[in-house]
């Protein structure tokens, strides 16, 4: 199963290029080890491992999600290979079996991707920031229990996905109610949520309790192999793939879409009715909006749960759902193989346009109502105006930005190094801009917009480039 894994991302990167993404995600710790003191000025070092540790449950959660794919791994072939998850269907082994071997796979490869890296830039930085290694290594370990934690939290709810969607909207609930609770009242303990991360605070560099330490890493290992355990139980022995009638739907959308025509109007009336058979809404609704929910979660938490003077507003989270709105385009192209296109009379360059249009069509609605949301509980409606328009310019470019780098298979070309460094940059400039001038709206407004005003600007010039660059990169791209 890790040759599996490492052969789909290496089939259209390229090994020697794939191999350079942890060496990318070691340079990218390594500066940030380099400049850890200046950012241990504005918040302190136990806020900041709250924020490591929230950030691999969440990262856990992300990976843990393969069950979601079951059905469509199944469904799926790749000229005369398969994937492996299909075996029982061919040999003695049972979904069970087959199940856990994807957990243990992921695991270890994501842990070797980027935690393992992760780990080695800050003991690269340890000689000339004086840290500790012994501190390091406790850190690594405690992180890493949170991500098992999440990633054990996740392969369980999609299992239970696979089974019942009422159990799954039900077990989601009874996620998410204790971090809302801890997020309004304080109750439970974070650490009683995440024992790792009480762990992480009773060993060094913070105030050592070895009792707790201890107590708080059993804790956390037997959650992760009751959940882990739990996951396994329910497995289906095998999964149905179900076989749904629908009407017409095509004439219906075609109908809807008449301010386009021609082939964009046909492919985009498609685009509508495959979204509609496969399913994925409810998928791609969770993939989208619980990481709306924790960004929501995390910005009224640091500005109210721990009152850090750090100025998040409404036009900050506006900028952040905005660059989150990639995943969702990630999804777009995971519902069907593209390779079927190839026997129609369209381009690459043409399915991906339209793609960015169902995208507008998907998000819009959502992302408004997330930040019209937090400007009314942060007090801040009178920011409403420019946080909207915000979130509409830098989620056009987003997925503009990530359509013209990576086409139709988003997913894989960020494991491209190449692709990743381009990514990074075009992303991170015009987030940084927007979150210092946002920062900086209520000691100087006029300048702050000004300021942000530019940085729209220019983003709006360059979706426009970028839009009009796909035609050219990748009209000749086979599917």
């Amino acid at each position: 199963m890790l040759k599996e894994e490492y052969r789909t991302h290496t089939s259209y990167s390229g090994s020697s290029r794939f191999l350079t993404f942890p060496v990318f995600v070691f340079i990218l710790a390594l500066g940030v080890s380099l400049t850890l003191d200046k950012l241990l000025e504005t918040i302190t070092l136990e806020q900041f491992a709250v924020f490591s540790h929230l950030s691999a449950f969440l990262y856990g959660l992300s990976v843990g999600a393969f069950g979601l794919m079951g059905r469509e791994y199944l469904e799926r072939r790749y000229g005369r290979s398969n994937y492996l998850v299909a075996m029982p269907y061919l040999h003695p082994i049972s979904f069970r079996t087959t199940f856990f071997g994807i957990y243990l796979r992921d695991a270890v490869f994501y842990m070797i991707l980027l935690l393992v890296p992760a780990t080695l830039g800050l003991l690269a930085a340890a000689p000339l920031m004086g840290f500790s290694v012994l501190s390091i290594g406790l850190f690594f370990m405690a992180v890493l229990v949170t991500f098992f934690i999440g990633m054990s939290v996740s392969f369980l709810a999609s299992v239970i996905f696979i089974r019942n969607t009422r159990a799954f909207v039900v077990f989601t609930a009874a996620l998410i109610v204790p971090f809302v609770s801890q997020a309004v009242f304080g109750v439970p303990e974070l650490g009683a949520l995440i024992p790792s991360m009480d762990l992480q605070l009773h060993v060094r560099p913070f105030p050592t309790d070895l009792v707790i330490a201890v107590t708080s890493m059993s804790i956390a290992l037997a959650e992760v192999a009751l959940l882990a355990l739990a996951a396994y139980a329910l497995v289906q022995v095998r999964i149905t793939l179900v076989t749904q009638t629908y009407g017409d739907l095509l004439p219906r959308y075609y109908s809807a879409v008449s301010w386009l025509s021609g082939t964009n109007r046909s492919l985009l009336s498609k685009e509508m009715v495959d979204i509609r058979r496969s399913g994925i809404v409810a998928k791609m609704f969770f993939a989208f909006v619980l990481p709306l929910l924790f960004l929501s979660f995390t910005t009224w938490f640091v500005n109210y749960g721990l009152a850090i003077p750090v100025g998040f507003n409404a036009v900050f989270y506006a900028a952040m759902v905005g660059f989150i709105g990639v995943m969702m385009y990630n999804w777009l192209n995971n519902i069907d193989l593209s390779e079927y296109y190839s026997m129609l009379p369209v381009t690459v360059a043409q399915v991906i346009r339209v793609r960015v249009g169902v995208f507008l069509i998907l998000t819009m609605g959502i992302s408004t109502f997330f930040v019209v949301a937090i400007s009314v509980v942060n007090g801040e409606t009178e920011l409403l105006w420019l946080a909207l328009i915000v979130m509409f310019v830098t989620s056009l470019y987003t997925v503009v930005m990530t359509a013209y780098l990576t086409g139709l298979r988003t997913n894989t070309f960020l494991f491209d190094t190449g692709v990743l460094a381009k990514f990074s940059v075009m992303s991170f400039l015009p987030d940084v801009c927007l979150t210092i001038l946002s920062f900086t709206l209520l000691s100087n407004w006029v300048h702050a917009v000004v300021g942000i005003a530019s940085v729209l600007v220019v983003l709006g010039m360059a979706t426009l480039i970028l839009y009009r660059g796909i035609e050219q990169k990748w009209a000749s791209a086979s599917f």
